[in-house]
């Protein structure tokens, strides 16, 4: 690995790297775009141009509301790391894995790039999802657009508090951010999204109690239930994950979202983590059971209808991005196949590319 110059390289920037903003405090507002990256060389380098050029529109979006907490997390499909970036993957960077057990099915969809808008205010967020998706015209094809809200006291629609035990701080940073086990993309982290629609009629024809021993939680307090009375096939008790007898955190960022008028009601459930291992062992728990058959109840009344894997570069990564343009457009200073002198990664060069074919 040391003899690699491309590892080499990126090691040596991996240790001096700025992470994206991933353990950033909760927000009231979000957008989630999942995106697909069209054919072509033309779109390769729009979407490479906008990694660059990310940290300056998120400032000058930001800065007409410097009490907004705008932030902006893009990460990449394995296809399309492979196809726009050309390096060798991180190293648990795939496919999302689908999984089918009975009528559940945790579907995997299409999906190249995520940009994870977040701001206390949505016009903040509109406003910078509008600015990135004007960069991208031509290039990319919307897989799926969703507009999320704080909902009362960090609740879902299902009337649960949400995310509860997420990791704060220094632990939030040892659950998200990779280290030495990749030390090519320490300080990136990994994101898998599903996107679920909930039945609520037939949920709210439930009793207030029959709903907590699904969820394990009191509704009202969001007080956890006693093992003495919490089923082995609750929500919180499959989705608690362990490694030599110690909880392996994720930090979840979810949204209700919905449209009453087309009877759509929904939570968009985000998750990070240093290992996607981590939330697949979960949706495994949820969806197959522990043991199998003892599987999550709540999916008798949400439906994933997405699913998708990314990886999160650091933001010092797309800082540094520089992709040679194609052969019609106008060559700028750092096109050539040469490392640029601001010390940007030179995709192009990396890859071992020719900047003039």
């Amino acid at each position: 690995m040391a003899s690699d110059p491309i590892h080499a390289q990126l090691s040596a920037s991996a240790a001096t790297s700025l992470s994206q903003p991933v353990s950033s405090p909760l927000t009231r507002a979000a957008i989630f775009l999942v995106l697909t990256v069209n054919p072509g060389a033309r779109s390769r380098y729009a979407v490479l141009s906008l990694c660059a050029d990310l940290s300056a529109l998120l400032r000058a979006v930001g800065f007409r509301d410097p009490d907004g907490m705008l932030s902006c997390i893009m990460g990449f499909g394995s296809d399309a790391w492979d196809r726009l970036i050309g390096l060798p993957r991180p190293a648990e960077l795939h496919p999302f894995r689908e999984i089918l057990s009975g009528t559940r099915h945790a579907v995997s969809t299409a999906g190249d790039l995520i940009f994870h808008i977040r701001a206390k205010r949505m016009d903040v967020c509109f406003e910078l999802a509008t600015q990135i998706m004007a960069r991208l015209e031509g290039a990319v094809a919307t897989a799926d657009e969703v507009h999320g809200f704080r909902y009362f006291d960090q609740r879902d629609l299902l009337g649960f508090v949400d995310g509860t035990e997420n990791p704060a701080g220094s632990a939030a940073d040892y659950a998200v951010f990779i280290d030495a086990e990749d030390p090519a993309y320490s300080g990136g982290s990994y994101v898998i999204v599903q996107k679920y629609l909930h039945n609520l009629a037939a949920w709210n024809a439930l009793s207030t109690e029959a709903q907590e021993r699904i969820i394990g939680r009191r509704k009202l307090s969001d007080i956890e239930l006693h093992d003495s009375i919490k089923p082995s096939s609750a929500h919180n008790a499959l989705t608690v994950v362990e490694e030599n007898g110690v909880e392996i955190k994720i930090l979840r960022d979810n949204m209700p979202f919905g449209r009453p008028g087309h009877g759509e009601f929904g939570t968009y459930f985000i998750g990070y983590s240093r290992s996607p291992r981590t939330i697949e062992q979960m949706l495994e728990n949820m969806f197959i059971g522990r043991p199998p058959g003892n599987y999550d109840r709540i999916l008798d009344f949400s439906t994933p209808v997405t699913g998708n894997l990314f990886f999160v570069p650091t933001a010092t990564f797309l800082d540094n991005v520089a992709p040679d343009p194609p052969a019609s457009a106008p060559a700028g200073p750092s096109s050539s196949g040469s490392p640029s002198k601001d010390g940007s990664l030179g995709i192009g060069s990396l890859k071992g590319e020719n900047s003039h074919e």
